[in-house]
């Protein structure tokens, strides 16, 4: 029996890529990569990775209330997702925790507590981040249907995109890791 079409999951996508077909033309996930953080029989939670805002990180701090290192590092913020938009969400390597860091592999971790920030302005955060305001989230199902439905590719996460990749370069290179050249991909495309 088909997985995405019996709402059983066989294996999770926890530490994957989604990469949006280009069919998926919806706007918020138009051209849209995300990494998978979570990932069960209860749903999935994805952070989008290649939507920049006009937001900066000098721009979130003074957002929250603290004030900005002369020699802060310029990086944007990220769009996650359209769920809670307001909230922000760190992905970062693994080398150091905060108290609200949930460990994803070995080289990739989540952190949504403000002493990251903290420490990211003192110097003393992580040596790669990315941060996004919101996040994507699927219900039980709901992931699995659209994989169903060629709405997604998966393919395996790299740090390397994750971190160093420019934003805009994203989309095109997380498909060549499984091989595929997506700008070749009509976005007419239909089930066989």
């Amino acid at each position: 029996m088909d997985t995405a079409s019996s709402g059983t999951l066989e294996s999770s996508l926890r530490d994957q890529f989604l990469i949006a077909m280009p069919s998926l033309n919806d706007g918020l996930f138009s051209h849209a990569v995300a990494y998978v953080c979570e990932h069960d029989a209860e749903g999935a939670l994805g952070l989008v990775i290649n939507q920049p805002t006009e937001l900066t990180l000098r721009d979130l701090l003074q957002h929250v209330e603290l004030e900005p290192a002369d020699d802060l590092p310029e990086l944007p913020v990220f769009r996650g997702g359209p769920v809670q938009p307001e909230h922000g969400f760190v992905l970062h390597s693994s080398e150091q925790q905060w108290r609200g860091t949930q460990p994803l592999t070995d080289q990739v971790s989540l952190t949504t507590s403000r002493d990251i920030l903290e420490a990211i302005n003192a110097g003393n955060g992580p040596a790669r981040v990315l941060i996004t305001l919101g996040h994507a989230g699927w219900g039980p199902g709901q992931l699995e249907s659209e994989l169903g439905e060629n709405a997604w590719l998966t393919a395996p996460s790299d740090t390397g995109i994750l971190f160093e990749t420019p934003p805009a370069e994203r989309w095109t290179r997380a498909a060549e890791l499984i091989g595929i050249d997506v700008n070749l991909i009509s976005s007419a495309s239909g089930h066989a």
